[in-house]
């Protein structure tokens, strides 16, 4: 019996099952047709971020940046990159704390960038401070 998981499209919110035994293979959303994993972080913000972390069956990977913040640009691209390594098997997503100020007080987020790992909804745990792609990859994997 093939379990089903539920992953929320990156370009419409819509919440897809995806067989879990076919996870490699992609999938495309069953409303818009786009790709389920691009290869690239999910951008979310006020009114998608509660949707992918309480609906998605994917652990969630969470940068919390902004656009100001040197060390977060910095890090950017090695989040990028992990973000290529590791789907479909996790969702990675940026969320700007300067246009999504209540969510990044709701989560009591003090310095940037800050990963935050969510699972059922739940945050499992967070590390403050940027890292380079090997480091991101360990943590995560360390972490779920």
């Amino acid at each position: 019996m093939t379990t089903l998981l539920h992953v929320v499209c990156p370009h419409c919110h819509a919440v897809n099952r995806l067989p879990e035994n076919r996870l490699a293979d992609g999938g495309t959303c069953g409303k818009c047709h786009s790709q389920l994993f691009t290869g690239h972080p999910v951008e979310l913000n006020e009114s998608s971020f509660d949707l992918h972390i309480s609906r998605s069956d994917l652990p969630i990977v969470v940068d919390f940046w902004a656009p100001w913040c040197a060390p977060c640009r910095g890090m950017a691209p090695a989040f990028e990159e992990s973000t290529r390594q590791m789907e479909p098997r996790y969702r990675f997503v940026k969320l700007n704390t300067e246009q999504s100020q209540k969510i990044a007080a709701r989560f009591n987020i003090r310095s940037i960038p800050t990963l935050a790992i969510f699972k059922n909804g739940q945050e499992i745990v967070r590390q403050a401070g940027a890292m380079d792609t090997g480091n991101i990859v360990r943590w995560v994997k360390n972490n779920t």
